[in-house]
């Protein structure tokens, strides 16, 4: 005998749970809550330069500021739709172009100013405080923004020429790159001597004995 009471009771509890679903995301997509997209996620961030991270030949604070995004899906991912925001929302770079699995995508500030300018905004660069920020990562479809990854940063990590990203693809754990300023206080995150890596995959697999920017340099060339 088919027990339909069982089967409309059923059929409510699914109902009731897909207008509840609708009703999260739409109320992630209307907060700002984040919503984990396949691969993309913020890498790298370096608040406080001291050096020619953009390789111009000039030293700026504005313009050689950076943050790194890396796609760890295993499938290519188109990137047009994502932005790179501040504290308060405000996108400062509108990414473009595809990434391969596993690969990174460096913004520097210069760039950043280069976009605002083409958008007829104020050129702010990326607008990373020293003193700790928030960093967004964006993604804009229609009228609808979700965010797809964020980080807070703070004193320490914004230190000159410290960067805070990753330990590695593999890992959701961020650490202090430090080797061009090494940190040795008792705060978080600690010090690791491990160099900043623009452009390239994360990690610390070499010596963390001090080098110089000359040889540290030439491995983002």
């Amino acid at each position: 005998m088919v027990r339909w009471g069982g089967v409309v009771w059923a059929l409510v509890i699914a109902i009731a749970a897909a207008v509840a679903a609708q009703a999260v995301s739409r109320r992630d997509v209307e907060g700002g809550a984040r919503v984990v997209a396949p691969g993309l996620r913020l890498n790298e961030i370096l608040a406080s330069p001291a050096r020619d991270w953009d390789g111009d030949g000039l030293y700026d604070s504005k313009n050689d500021e950076w943050i790194e995004i890396q796609n760890v899906g295993p499938e290519a991912l188109a990137i047009g739709e994502y932005r790179l925001a501040d504290a308060a929302r405000t996108v400062r770079f509108a990414l473009e172009g595809t990434l391969a699995p596993g690969e990174v995508k460096l913004t520097t500030g210069s760039a950043a100013v280069a976009w605002q300018r083409s958008q007829g905004l104020a050129a702010a660069g990326l607008s990373l405080n020293n003193s700790g920020d928030q960093v967004y990562l964006l993604r804009v479809t229609g009228p609808d923004t979700t965010t797809v990854d964020t980080h807070t940063y703070g004193s320490i990590e914004g230190g000159n020429d410290r960067s805070v990203g990753h330990a590695s693809t593999e890992s959701e754990d961020w650490i202090l790159f430090d080797s061009l300023n090494r940190y040795t206080g008792g705060g978080t995150p600690a010090g690791t001597g491990c160099p900043p890596t623009p452009g390239g995959v994360n990690g610390c697999t070499t010596d963390v004995s001090p080098s110089t920017w000359g040889a540290i340099k030439r491995l983002y060339r």
